[in-house]
């Protein structure tokens, strides 16, 4: 539990970090998800 709460309390999702186009964690996670299920979408029909 200790550990939990100091990962949480140390890392700050909603701080901008410059290696992600100065967007959020949480944000560029949400991006780079998005762009797998379209990336793997167009996929699937080009070989369907």
């Amino acid at each position: 539990m200790k550990i939990a709460t100091w990962i949480t309390d140390f890392y700050n999702t909603r701080r901008r970090h410059s290696p992600n186009d100065g967007l959020s964690p949480v944000t560029f996670e949400h991006q780079m998800a998005e762009k797998r299920h379209t990336s793997t979408a167009l996929l699937r029909a080009a070989v369907a």
